[in-house]
């Protein structure tokens, strides 16, 4: 089973739209993703403004950081 994830972006951000490319054949194998804007929570965007876009897991918490791809992506969903 995929765990649930969030992806850490914000609206305007090319490399943000890129990750979700990225996702988007795990989104479609039933993946769920929560897309997080961080540019509505103060907290969020001194923790990931210059990191974006950051995908987590809400099992673990795991991180993984941008720049991935889709191997990375099914490492990081295994572990």
């Amino acid at each position: 089973m995929l765990p649930e994830c969030q992806l850490f972006g914000t609206l305007g951000c090319h490399l943000c739209e890129v990750a979700e490319a990225v996702l988007m054949p795990f989104v479609e194998q039933g993946l769920l993703v929560e897309l997080v804007d961080i540019a509505e929570d103060e907290a969020l965007f001194e923790c990931y403004g210059l990191i974006i876009p950051v995908l987590r897991r809400l099992d673990n918490g795991g991180e993984l950081y941008w720049p991935f791809d889709t191997e990375q992506v099914v490492a990081f969903l295994a572990q």
